[in-house]
């Protein structure tokens, strides 16, 4: 097995050298997705070696959300991940499914994970996508982009199409809510479905405060 205590920080002097794509994939975000990595591999018996270097250099590549380069951006970081593992010395027969967990990461880019480690290291990443932290990140991310909190006519998308780039209330309906549905580790889905629950008694809340009632 790899020695970590030596590889880790070695991922994050990587790491200095880009720039984040946005408020909502920054340091903090790597470190969460990587302790969410940590803790489904142990559950489901996924090989550390491959799921923690893939989960550190998921997001490697920078590509700001809104870019029309954005489904490419996980293809582009397994590049460059591959790229600089091969030069520090990294096993070379792991770089091929470290690439795989890191391609197959995105949301966007909709690529089948084919192994346990890409499915530990997609649903780590999804993790971060809902819950308390997923709540906080979409309104940073909001926020960044100018969108607002939600459209007063109609603050939860009813009688219209939910409309996500209109604003950020409305990424629950167009994707948040759904996530737990698409998680592929069994550990990974009932955390998924325990913070949806708590994603939703936010809704309630912000309903009750705005005068709207949200409805499931």
């Amino acid at each position: 097995m790899i020695d970590f205590t030596t590889w880790e920080p070695r991922f994050a002097d990587y790491l200095t050298t880009n720039v984040f794509a946005d408020a909502a994939h920054d340091r903090e975000h790597i470190r969460r997705v990587v302790a969410n990595a940590r803790t489904l591999a142990a559950i489901s018996g996924a090989n550390l070696d491959v799921v923690v270097p893939a989960a550190w250099l998921h997001d490697c590549v920078a590509v700001p959300k809104d870019s029309p380069q954005r489904p490419l951006a996980s293809t582009m970081s397994a590049t460059s991940a591959s790229a600089f593992l091969m030069m520090s010395g990294y096993p070379p027969m792991l770089i091929p499914s470290i690439a795989h967990a890191i391609a197959a990461h995105s949301f966007t880019a909709g690529i089948a994970p084919l192994t346990l480690e890409a499915r530990v290291v997609q649903d780590a990443d999804r993790l971060e996508s809902i819950g308390a932290v997923g709540i906080a990140r979409c309104l940073m991310l909001g926020a960044q982009l100018g969108r607002p909190l939600y459209d007063p006519a109609e603050p939860f998308p009813v009688r219209r199409l939910a409309n996500d780039t209109t604003s950020s209330i409305d990424h629950f309906f167009t994707k948040l809510l759904g996530l737990a549905e698409t998680m592929t580790t069994e550990a990974g889905r009932a955390e998924a479905e325990r913070r949806t629950v708590f994603m939703r008694e936010f809704l309630r809340q912000l309903g009750h405060e705005i005068g709207v009632q949200f409805s499931d």
